[in-house]
């Protein structure tokens, strides 16, 4: 290799890269529904003939795993050998390496002449998938198959032409068919541009010059990963954490790990985990590969590339049977918040050695939210959307408010599409004050969305954290929790538990209420001025200035009294070791 490799394979990569980041901007602008095209639910990748993922853009971490584990499944399932050029296979099994079943995914083979070069492929939430709740993410379904349609590697592409009879086959299985087919014909566009675009690549640098670089970006990004998990301590490091409820028993559900730092590689060992539950939160092992992957790239650094290399020395102890990687015919609608709380365990895991990269625990939750009913019309609606909420403080900095957290970048649906679009007006979305974990940097605030309904609808939550609250590192106090309410203001408001599917009916409001972020060091030791700034911000009340941030106010409703501060909080102090007072 010549002295002017390095910039070759970096222009390369970038060229792929660039590949994967605009068949996202086709499938975005070709979407029908607000999941795709606004909320951004999707990934983009390009994978070798030997199905090692080159490149994956950077659209959204819980699909980091997702698609490595699956898309080698499918074509060795399939088989290589049996794909021609125009063909196209659609699939959204779990159980084959997927992750929940509205995660659909189109993988499309690359040729260039008669040789097989690559494959493109893209991973898409659908709104509906059908099942037995609109949004087919039920809070209580107890096996795959009420959870919706299961499609095996099937081939939808054929010489380049969607076969209509198997579109037919699975829009007659869902609800709101013209969206859902808006969305299938956008995935097809997708992968046409990355076969477009990917097969300009090869004509300009040459399909065995191609191939020689991307196999050296594979071992340039395992050296990279191999760095930075050396940078680590050495040692085992162990914690877990629990989930709400397995969704059926009412039970909680514990996720434990051990994480042992050895030289350049590390070992994720979750066996100690709980075992497959009955109901919905259980995880297949692609997004528990997401959580782990996504932490270490983290906490390791940032701006290793994504792709085969990156997961080289990363070795995941995940037995089969486990929640952390389920069996089927377990059901899966909740496996991403069971994979947010492996990526809350982990950063637990090496608080205690990594105190200046971790956060303390953010709202931990993906907060599926979903319903839908009938239009006077008799036709059908469905929504599904995530809700963001408070990120964990961290060591030099506040967590940011409102926002989606670990595994989720997604957008925010706008009021004004939502309210165009479906029978349901959004009556509150904001900020809960109070709801941040206490510390000398605080966490950020959880939020709230009411949404009232103009019709009978069926509404699901596959959520968590309303019973364990996110936990906060280093003195700081925990969040507070999720709440999830029917008609909230009314005499005897229905509380629902983090994985219901209800009925309601026109008029009904419900209110999805996010957790905040753990706080990071005593509250006692935030600068004063900056609980100031919260308390005329609207962010806490001047309650908890006081008694749990020991800030007293001057002369002035703006103004800082320090003596009288540095007084309370010395009291406080005193109050929490038990002394006098």
């Amino acid at each position: 290799m010549t002295e002017f490799a390095p910039i070759a394979m970096e222009v390369l990569r970038n060229a792929l890269l660039t590949v994967a980041e605009e068949m996202g901007v086709g499938l975005q602008r070709s979407a029908y529904s607000s999941n795709i095209k606004t909320r951004l639910d999707f990934a983009c990748a390009i994978f070798d003939a030997d199905c090692r993922n080159i490149v994956q853009a950077l659209h959204i971490p819980s699909l980091l795993g997702a698609m490595v584990t699956l898309v080698p499944r499918v074509v060795r399932t399939y088989g290589a050998e049996n794909l021609r050029p125009g063909d196209g296979i659609i699939v959204n099994d779990p159980h084959m390496g997927g992750t929940h079943l509205p995660d659909i995914t189109l993988i499309s083979p690359v040729f260039h002449g008669s040789e097989l070069f690559g494959y493109v492929a893209n991973m898409a939430h659908h709104q509906d998938v059908g099942g037995m709740a609109p949004g087919s993410v039920p809070g209580d379904s107890t096996e795959i198959h009420q959870e919706g349609l299961i499609i095996p590697p099937t081939r939808l592409l054929e010489g380049g032409r969607i076969r209509q009879d198997i579109l037919d086959l699975i829009l007659a299985n869902v609800r709101s068919p013209r969206e859902r087919a808006g969305d299938y014909r956008a995935q097809v566009a997708c992968n046409n541009l990355g076969m477009r675009r990917l097969g300009e690549v090869i004509e300009r640098y040459g399909a065995e010059n191609l191939g020689l670089y991307m196999e050296e970006v594979l071992s340039y990004t395992e050296r990279r990963m191999r760095a930075a998990i050396r940078a680590f301590p050495s040692g085992t490091y162990r914690a877990e954490d629990r989930l709400d409820s397995d969704g059926v028993t009412g039970r909680p559900v514990r996720v434990a790990a051990e994480v042992t730092i050895d030289g350049d590689e590390a070992t994720v060992d979750l066996s100690a985990s709980d075992g497959q539950g009955p109901g919905p939160v259980n995880a297949t092992f692609g997004p528990t590969l997401s959580a782990v992957s996504y932490v270490f790239k983290c906490l390791g650094d940032p701006d290793i590339p994504v792709n085969d290399g990156m997961y080289r020395p990363l070795r995941i102890v995940a037995p089969e049977g486990a929640v952390v990687n389920a069996r089927p015919p377990a059901a899966v609608a909740g496996c991403w918040e069971v994979a947010q709380r492996v990526c809350d365990v982990l950063v637990r895991a090496l608080s205690g050695v990594l105190p200046g990269k971790v956060c303390a625990a953010g709202k931990g939750i993906i907060c599926n939210i979903s319903f839908g009913g009938f239009r006077d019309d008799g036709s059908p609606w469905t929504f599904y959307e995530t809700i963001g909420g408070g990120y964990g403080a961290r060591p030099t900095k506040d967590g940011i408010d409102g926002v989606q957290y670990h595994l989720t970048n997604t957008q925010n649906a706008p009021v004004e599409e939502i309210e165009l679009s479906y029978p349901v007006l959004v009556e509150r979305y904001e900020l809960i004050p109070d709801t941040e974990g206490a510390g000398r940097f605080r966490g950020g605030l959880g939020m709230r969305r009411d949404y009232r309904f103009l019709g009978p609808a069926t509404f699901s939550v596959q959520s968590d954290r309303a019973r364990f609250s996110p936990w906060g590192l280093f003195g700081g106090l925990d969040a507070a929790p999720s709440r999830y309410i029917v008609n909230p203001d009314a005499g005897e408001p229905l509380v629902l538990t983090s994985k219901s599917t209800v009925r309601v009916e026109a008029g009904d409001v419900v209110s999805v209420q996010t957790p905040g972020g753990g706080g990071y060091g005593s509250p006692l030791e935030r600068d004063p001025e900056k609980v100031l700034r919260d308390v005329v911000d609207g962010k806490i009340s001047m309650k908890r200035a006081e008694l749990t941030y020991g800030m007293a106010l001057g002369p002035s409703p703006r103004e800082v009294d320090r003596g009288a501060t540095e007084r309370l909080r010395r009291r406080l102090k005193r109050a929490e070791g038990g002394g006098p007072t």
